[in-house]
């Protein structure tokens, strides 16, 4: 009895700990309203059709209860962020927001993607490293999604969204 309540109260600090970038600037934007947490939890795509992790592709397509969406070359989920400006130069998560929902990042100056159809681009990342764009939004992963395929990340705090292979946000 005693392993099941731990077990859950692990569970419980992990859901508070990952919806903890609700908008803003940094982590310093606190907000006690989580409700946009989890309201689409749980949802799985399959991997990217074409193995494009194999392939070395920085971006690429899966099929989703969603629709079709971009996954990055490990087939994790990519999102964008409302509170970023599209087509600007720099991505407004940091702190704990970064830590929540990593960038997607490139070594390349001229990333391959498969399948993605909206403009990929790069600007600097608040780590310093390059870090995709597409149709102008940057790109990120989330903390919440465990295997290649989960979309956990749809909705949260009604501002992080999956995009479309031409980069135009799917849902909100």
């Amino acid at each position: 009895m005693n392993t099941r309540i731990a077990s859950g109260m692990a569970a419980l600090g992990l859901v508070v700990a990952l919806a903890g970038c609700t908008g803003g600037s940094g982590g310093s934007d606190t907000t006690t309203d989580d409700s946009g947490y989890g309201g689409e939890t749980s949802t799985t795509t399959e991997a990217p059709d074409s193995g494009a992790a194999s392939a070395g592709a920085a971006l690429a397509t899966a099929d989703s209860s969603l629709g079709e969406i971009v996954v990055d070359g490990e087939g994790m989920t990519v999102y964008m962020f409302d509170t970023d400006t599209q087509g600007g130069d720099a991505s407004s998560c940091e702190g704990q927001c970064a830590t929540n929902w990593p960038a997607v990042t490139t070594d390349s100056d001229d990333p391959e993607v498969e399948g993605v159809t909206g403009e990929v681009g790069t600007i600097t990342g608040v780590d310093g490293s390059t870090q995709l764009t597409l149709d102008g939004w940057p790109l990120y992963t989330f903390a919440g999604d465990s295997a290649a395929g989960d979309t956990n990340g749809q909705g949260v705090n009604g501002v992080w969204w999956v995009l479309s292979p031409a980069g135009e946000k799917i849902g909100g």
